[in-house]
């Protein structure tokens, strides 16, 4: 389940929500919630962001990447909360910048017959909220009141396969395994389970992501804490999607210049 732990707060962002068509029905903007952290809730909001700077677009890890393979633990029951907490999806976000490089990670594997699959990746703050009480250990949860990489959609939790047997590396334990053997620093494995690890760890890293040392599947982005945190629902990730956001862009000029706001 990962969960890095930011330590650092986001500057307030302001500026004005303009709508944008069906999709952007009145809703609140992003707030101050109880621990005094700024969460961007609804679509408005996020296109904000976007138009501020692209590389903050939250992008469709399918589409961007050829052959991911996805096994979204949350969107089911195999997970360490036994239950679904996520709705059925078929494919998850990260962040532009994150995505693209993992995507360059996922080239690099291929060329030696392997590839990634991505267990977690976006996960609404909301989410994050739920999964720290039966765990209360930032080693393992995210403590809602810094908030998670995945709440940032700049963290992925992750393994390696091989591409022609579709079976994964053997990395020691499986995924949201909350025992020292899942550390980075644990070495008592056997040599081809620490060269997995090792494998992982020195791609993601030559990529631009940082390991979190209690938990072998799970990187963030080095700079994952310059990232809003966000509770936006999976439904409007997909919707935003589908429409490129160079066009996202032009429609908001149109309005812009119409009086429209």
């Amino acid at each position: 389940m990962n969960k890095i732990i930011l330590r650092f707060q986001l500057p307030l962002i302001c500026g004005i929500v303009f709508s944008t068509g069906p999709l952007l029905s009145p809703a609140q903007d992003s707030a101050f919630n109880k621990y005094g952290l700024l969460v961007i809730s609804n679509a408005g909001q996020l296109q904000t962001s976007y138009r501020k700077d692209p590389s903050r677009e939250m992008t469709d890890l399918k589409k961007c990447i050829p052959g991911i393979q996805l096994e979204l633990r949350y969107a089911g029951r195999n997970n360490f909360m036994h239950q679904q907490l996520y709705p059925f999806i078929t494919t998850t976000y990260l962040r532009k910048q994150a995505a693209d490089s993992l995507a360059l990670v996922q080239k690099e594997l291929n060329q030696i017959g392997l590839g990634l699959k991505i267990f977690d990746a976006y996960r609404p703050y909301s989410v994050t909220e739920k999964m720290w009480e039966p765990v209360k250990d930032d080693r393992y949860a995210a403590d809602p009141k810094k908030g998670s990489g995945h709440n940032r959609g700049a963290a992925v939790d992750l393994t390696i396969l091989n591409v022609r047997s579709n079976k994964e590396l053997d990395m020691g334990t499986g995924f949201d395994n909350f025992s020292d053997t899942a550390h980075h620093a644990f070495s008592g494995l056997p040599v081809g389970i620490l060269q997995n690890r090792s494998l992982l760890k020195t791609m993601m890293e030559k990529h631009g992501f940082k390991a979190l040392d209690t938990e072998w599947w799970h990187y963030s982005l080095y700079n994952a804490a310059g990232f809003e945190l966000l509770d936006v629902n999976f439904a409007i990730l997909k919707k935003l999607n589908s429409t490129p956001l160079i066009n996202k862009k032009n429609n908001h000029v149109k309005r812009k210049s119409s009086g429209v706001l």
